[in-house]
């Protein structure tokens, strides 16, 4: 079961993700109780996410392009914060 994100980590994923893409759907998922007690776990309940953002910053941008925007936008939380991040991008009308 997935639960949508409300703690600090997931509202800096929201944060950053709208000032970097303008996104016209976001959901960040907070998919970490399916992950307690793995590595990668530190027991904030807030390491493991799913994103799912529609922008029309990803117009034109392969897969591979549109996930980098993001990875771009939270760069500092993949690497103290973020274990595991899933991500669907599209751009409007896809």
């Amino acid at each position: 079961m997935t639960s949508p994100a409300t703690g600090p980590v997931a509202a800096a994923i929201a944060a950053r993700l709208t000032a970097d893409l303008a996104p016209s759907h976001l959901d960040v998922i907070n998919d970490s109780a399916h992950h307690a007690g793995h590595m990668g776990d530190d027991g904030s309940g807030e390491s493991h996410f799913t994103v799912i953002v529609e922008s029309l910053a990803f117009v034109g941008l392969s897969r591979v392009q549109r996930q980098r925007l993001i990875n771009t936008a939270l760069s500092d939380l993949l690497q103290t914060s973020i274990h595991a991040l899933a991500i669907k991008a599209r751009a409007p009308g896809e």
